[in-house]
């Protein structure tokens, strides 16, 4: 994939998570920011990119129009799905817009049903029904292996080529707080969960844009049909950041519920930041079991993953 198809599908994701025009003032700080870190992984001026949209002066059909293989059209449309349904399911600016995109595309309704269906799936999926039949009461050290279980796993879909991999990593962490939660004697709902997540500094939306944009850039966005990619040294240009972010956001729900929630916003962003920098020194130790989960899993068993728990 050459550098303007990177910069058409890039730009095509960044329009798609500004399609409902729903993103709070914190999204759009993490978005520029990831926007600003992306703009390091290559030779791309990815600020401008975010700036260009922002500002509505790129045109839809124009970008769709730079993308000439099927290849590239097809990814730029399943990365704009997953992008809209990240955070929830589609809304109605959000079906418009991908109509839009999938016309300008020339795609038609049977070569992008799957794939919507399957984001569709994951968005609707409560979180209460992604953890059914978890232990409601874990002994602490249940709990981190829970913890350190989901980190594997979120570790494991980082590495995959498909874009419903990396979309499926944010529910994945939603069930795992919703888990620690009810362990203390919390029901939580979506909502509470996603302004937890957005306390300590995850958004939804940013965070896919962060790993879909790092596995575009790096060439391993939708490779080799699909398949894990050969060689851990490949597979290491991997940031790593959702076994770390999955990590610190279990440990820091465990200290958020275990104390009742009385952590401060300042104090749960510091205690995530703490344990973020804690896993990221731990990636290369677990790096093994996670290329070997990444070996059995396939788009089917994402979907079970993510629906059973």
């Amino acid at each position: 994939m050459n550098e303007q198809e990177q910069r058409s599908i890039l730009t095509l994701s960044l329009m798609a998570a500004f399609a409902d025009g729903d993103k709070d003032e914190s999204e759009r700080g993490e978005i520029k920011r990831i926007a600003d870190s992306l703009a390091g992984e290559g030779t791309l001026d990815i600020a401008s990119l975010y700036q260009d949209v922002l500002l509505r002066r790129v045109a839809l059909a124009d970008v769709a129009q730079s993308l000439s293989s099927p290849e590239s059209r097809q990814l730029a449309y399943e990365m704009a799905v997953c992008v809209c349904d990240v955070d929830d399911v589609q809304s109605e600016a959000e079906r418009v817009f991908l109509a839009s995109l999938r016309g300008a595309l020339g795609l038609s309704t049977q070569q992008v049903q799957v794939h919507t269906e399957n984001a569709e799936a994951i968005a609707a999926i409560p979180v209460s029904a992604m953890a059914a039949g978890a232990t409601s009461t874990m002994s602490d050290g249940e709990l981190d292996k829970t913890i350190l279980n989901a980190s594997i796993l979120n570790g494991a879909l980082e590495l995959l080529p498909e874009s419903l991999a990396t979309m499926a990593i944010i529910p994945l962490q939603m069930k795992l707080v919703y888990r620690v939660g009810k362990s203390y004697g919390f029901e939580l709902d979506r909502g509470h969960i996603k302004d937890f997540l957005a306390t300590a500094g995850v958004g939804l939306t940013s965070q896919f844009l962060e790993q879909a944009g790092r596995k575009l850039l790096g060439g391993l966005l939708g490779a080799i049909g699909g398949r894990l990619l050969g060689g851990v040294g490949r597979q290491a240009l991997s940031s790593g950041m959702s076994f770390a972010s999955t990590y610190a956001l279990g440990h820091v729900a465990k200290r958020y519920y275990a104390g009742g929630r009385v952590l401060s916003t300042r104090m749960l962003r510091e205690a995530f930041d703490g344990v973020l920098d804690e896993a990221k020194g731990m990636r290369a130790q677990y790096l093994p079991q996670m290329l070997e989960k990444a070996r059995t899993l396939n788009v089917t068993q994402i979907l079970d993953t993510v629906r059973n728990g």
